[in-house]
């Protein structure tokens, strides 16, 4: 007796491909609220990640959002999420970087950038390679060289402050990077340079 097997599919077994006003890229733009032309915003909020001296808990930044949904009261003594600043005083700031903000809380906005499918963050240059479009440049920023460690990020070239408060907090710290000559080979860079970087979608 032979059998006959029939054959469905179902639509969720299917592969959707996106059509080409769905593919975008996201990024964060640190020291601005607002998205570069062509970007559209995600959200907006402030900066924020583990306390500069804290041994555990975690490593990199976060983009704080402005509305967040808050759970319930916690007792238990592990907090790992603060507020960040800018360290940015008169001897120690970047070229075009106000020391006005110096202990401010730091702003930033996370954006989509429709049609693009790679982000990068090159440090080193404030323009991008041909073929990649820069978002935004400014400079290379992470936690002070005694702290804990934090990723690099690229911080705005025109940062802005969350507000006008400067209460000196601290909490997670934004300092400026520069090069130092040695394993890092010079030329090609300078030493005690500030480092520039540059945000590219393609």
């Amino acid at each position: 007796m032979m059998k006959h097997y029939l054959h469905t599919s179902r639509k969720a077994d299917c592969s959707v491909t996106p059509s080409q006003q769905d593919i975008g890229v996201t990024y964060v733009r640190w020291g601005k609220k607002i998205c570069p032309e062509n970007s559209e915003i995600v959200y907006t909020g402030q900066a924020g990640g583990n306390q500069h001296t804290n041994k555990g808990g975690g490593s990199n930044y976060l983009c704080l959002p402005s509305d967040p949904e808050n759970g319930e009261a916690y007792s238990y003594a592990n907090e790992g999420l603060y507020g960040a600043e800018y360290e940015i005083h008169s001897t120690s700031k970047p070229s075009g970087l106000p020391a006005s903000l110096a202990e401010k809380e730091v702003q930033c906005a996370v954006c989509r950038r429709k049609g693009k499918v790679s982000v990068l963050m090159i440090p080193g240059r404030k323009s991008c390679y041909k073929g990649w479009k820069s978002e935004y440049s400014g400079f290379l920023m992470s936690e002070h060289i005694t702290h804990n460690n934090k990723d690099y990020i690229c911080m705005d070239g025109d940062a802005k402050p969350l507000d006008n408060r400067a209460s000196n907090e601290n909490g997670a710290l934004f300092y400026p990077i520069r090069a130092k000559c040695g394993s890092l080979r010079c030329p090609p860079y300078k030493d005690n340079t500030e480092v520039l970087c540059t945000v590219c979608t393609k």
